[in-house]
């Protein structure tokens, strides 16, 4: 099958020849050779109409080869993504969340360690030296706690300083994009960026909160035991009374 620009090459062609060949002569009543005007004009009319279709069609083709183009540049790929390196980040902070000590970030393990380490009600009928390694005990998961929220600032930090140059190398990739596919993909890479930094908020102030919460109740079980030891240090205050 030819192609619709040689044939209209060969109609170019064909009908040049018919313009330049030379008009049949007309005979006149006195037997001489005439020229016809009227004939000439037709055949240059005609050609000039067929020239103008096979413009015409050059310009459709030239058009939709441009078409092509621009759909295929819309739709390349965006060669960069960063979610290898938002992905490591995060693994990092969930590491640093799942070696939590004294108290950890799991709802069962956590109601375990409340009812051990800080008990609804004191019990009244612990000894001293069991209410002074509950204590222990309770400063303990208090220090690891602040401890714990240090760390996962620090990596936080880190992550932030990182994202920093991620930052502006997505940028780049979005002005830079040649097509509206690279674009929205340097785009959403933008997006989870801004998400991976709000789940990084997010965490630091579970950690943060959870060493608030540690201390809080260690606060208040160590007022219990104190009442509890001067309530044994005064007993019922009969040795105190006058004969």
């Amino acid at each position: 099958m030819k192609s619709p620009i040689f044939a209209a090459a060969l109609t170019a062609t064909a009908l040049t020849g018919a313009v330049i060949m030379p008009v049949t002569p007309a005979h006149a009543q006195f037997g001489g050779v005439v020229f016809d005007p009227s004939n000439y004009a037709q055949n240059v009319l005609t050609a000039a109409r067929t020239l103008q279709q096979i413009s015409n069609q050059i310009q459709s083709l030239q058009n939709e080869a441009s078409m092509l183009t621009n759909m295929a540049k819309h739709l390349q790929r965006l060669d960069f993504s960063s979610l290898t390196q938002l992905t490591r980040s995060m693994q990092r902070i969930d590491t640093l969340m799942n070696q939590a000590e004294g108290i950890a970030f799991d709802l069962t393990s956590t109601e375990a360690a409340l009812r051990e380490q800080f008990p609804d009600v004191f019990d009244t009928a612990m000894t001293t030296d069991q209410m002074l390694a509950a204590a222990q005990a309770q400063w303990q998961a208090a220090k690891q706690g602040y401890r714990q929220t240090m760390r996962v600032q620090a990596q936080v930090v880190e992550n932030v300083q990182a994202d920093s140059g991620l930052l502006t190398e997505l940028v780049s990739q979005s002005q830079s994009a040649n097509g509206s596919l690279q674009a929205q993909q340097a785009t959403n890479q933008l997006i989870a960026l801004s998400t991976k930094q709000q789940l990084q908020i997010q965490q630091m102030m579970a950690a943060q909160y959870r060493a608030d919460a540690i201390e809080r109740a260690r606060q208040q079980q160590a007022m219990d035991a104190a009442r509890e030891q001067t309530k044994r240090f005064v007993g019922t205050a009969t040795a105190y009374t006058q004969p």
